[in-house]
């Protein structure tokens, strides 16, 4: 069986604002110059069943460290690591809030780091209310209100296309004290398993 089918399939939204530039891509004004977007990314769960409130996954579940992950790039600049050493020095001189990629900050790599992130998380969450196998079945990232980029999980895991491992992301100190709880990366690199969020 393929993922997508015959499974049911939800969606949640999030929002935030993030400025970049994607170096070497084709338009000058998009590589040489900073510039922002108010990007929507859209997760896709899927699962063989539903849990005991009959849901693929409540979606309450998702404000936990998923939402934290994702807000991490609101009002920040995402970097790319192999970018000019100089460049990247003001950018961590100048904004408190900032994520470091080993990948340009295109919309495609920013839906394949985004899958990493949200994939391992669902990896190492105890599920608690008889969730059935919920699997991440793709992430779309919108750029523009005419653009997106969509990865599944054979783009996220795909060398390929960059880098797979999430160790080389890196969140500023500004952006790790926002979260309710500061060490949840290094937690999560490290294979810690976590309980899923109380919700009300």
């Amino acid at each position: 069986m393929n993922i997508g089918e015959g499974l049911m399939l939800i969606r949640k939204l999030y929002k935030f604002e993030n400025a970049h530039i994607v170096r070497q891509c084709t338009s000058r004004r998009c590589s040489r110059s900073i510039h922002g977007h108010s990007y929507k990314v859209e997760l896709l769960f899927t699962a063989p069943s539903l849990d005991r409130g009959q849901m693929v996954y409540d979606f309450g579940l998702t404000k936990g460290m998923i939402k934290e992950f994702i807000d991490a790039f609101d009002h920040a600049i995402t970097l790319w690591s192999g970018d000019d050493p100089a460049y990247l020095a003001d950018m961590k001189k100048w904004s408190e809030r900032w994520v470091e990629l080993p990948v340009n900050p295109s919309a495609e790599q920013f839906a394949r780091t985004i899958f990493l992130l949200v994939d391992r998380v669902l990896q190492q969450t105890e599920m608690i209310n008889g969730e059935s196998d919920v699997m991440l079945e793709g992430v779309i990232v919108h750029e523009t209100e005419t653009g997106y980029a969509k990865a599944k999980r054979e783009d996220a895991y795909n060398s390929t296309m960059g880098p797979t491992e999430l160790d080389r992301i890196v969140f500023s100190e500004r952006v790790k004290a926002e979260w309710s709880n500061p060490e949840m990366f290094e937690e999560l690199l490290a294979g810690k398993r976590f309980l899923n969020p109380d919700i009300v």
